[in-house]
């Protein structure tokens, strides 16, 4: 599997839905002993078959090769429906990059990408899925749907995101939180990917959005994007540098050693806090360092798969 050779033929960041197969295959290849039945090469097409079931839909040839009982699973049987929300501010475009490689993606990117390998398991296991995207804008919004085209156009949006480069957009993620909430009132599955900075954070009204996800019976996953090299341990050499804001393009000069010490202590109270928080409202919180593969991306959603239905 060469993903660099095909952002490489793709010019930067297109041909999104084989790169999220490819991510897929390299995981289930990857998997040795999987606590999680069924996930495999044929997870695909199949159901474990369950005694009482008509027959009528057994593939005997999957018996032959397995010795296990398996029905077909068709177009029309949808098992789970599942939103991905996609914070597309500035701040998400960190670090700045006109190429992409496969080991070195920005926030927004590796979102996308964690988002279409998510879509493409739930493609192949037939269920249904939505996709909000909001910056300064709720720029975005497609109800929970399983066909072909529509998961073609939702990998059109999240490739057109990724490439945006949104300049100083500003974000209030509760309030977009509210309006997708709204906008649900049927069971689902949520998966929010945000690095969780606010221009004004009001913590108290973006747990109450997130709350508010969770009406109607919704399970919340929320993805914490971030890059830890420089935004959790603020990995810089200590030469003079500019330190922009890229939602406000305020801006401090600074050396990096100067405030390291307090700067790692500050934001890792504020992590800490994220994940109290998240418990305390019943929010699977999920660390994703852009830095890593998307092994816990998919672990995760298999997790909470098993779990929902």
């Amino acid at each position: 599997m060469n993903l660099q050779n095909e952002l490489n033929k793709a010019g930067g960041f297109k041909n999104l839905e084989h790169l999220a197969k490819q991510v897929v295959e390299g995981f289930i290849s990857g998997m040795h002993k999987s606590p999680f039945h069924g996930f495999s090469a044929e997870f695909a097409e199949h159901k474990i078959y369950n005694q009482g079931e008509s027959t009528r839909h057994i593939d005997w040839k999957l018996f032959a090769k397995t010795d296990k009982l398996y029905t077909k699973r068709y177009d029309d049987e949808t098992n789970l429906r599942c939103h991905i929300i996609l914070d597309n501010s500035s701040s998400m475009h960190y670090p700045k990059m006109d190429s992409f490689s496969i080991d070195k993606l920005n926030k927004v990117a590796f979102s996308a990408l964690a988002s279409a390998s998510l879509m493409h398991v739930l493609k192949k296991q037939r269920d249904a899925v939505g996709l909000s995207i909001y910056s300064d804008a709720y720029d975005f919004y497609s109800p929970e749907k399983g066909s072909e085209r529509h998961h073609r156009m939702l990998l059109s949006k999240l490739e057109e995101s990724v490439i945006s480069k949104p300049l100083k957009k500003q974000t209030e993620t509760y309030q977009y939180l509210h309006e997708i909430a709204e906008k649900m009132h049927r069971r689902s599955l949520i998966f929010v990917f945000t690095d969780m900075f606010q221009t004004n954070a009001d913590e108290v009204k973006l747990f109450e959005a997130l709350q508010h996800l969770k009406h109607n019976k919704h399970e919340v996953v929320l993805f914490h994007v971030y890059d830890k090299e420089k935004e959790l341990t603020f990995d810089f050499d200590n030469k003079p540098k500019r330190f922009i804001d890229v939602e406000t393009g305020e801006h401090v000069n600074l050396y990096a050693d100067q405030v390291k010490g307090s700067y790692e202590k500050a934001v890792l109270s504020y992590f800490d806090e994220l994940k109290m928080k998240c418990l305390q409202y019943r929010i699977k919180y999920v660390g994703a360092d852009i830095n890593l593969p998307f092994d816990k991306i998919l672990t995760t959603y298999m997790v909470e798969r098993q779990k929902f239905i």
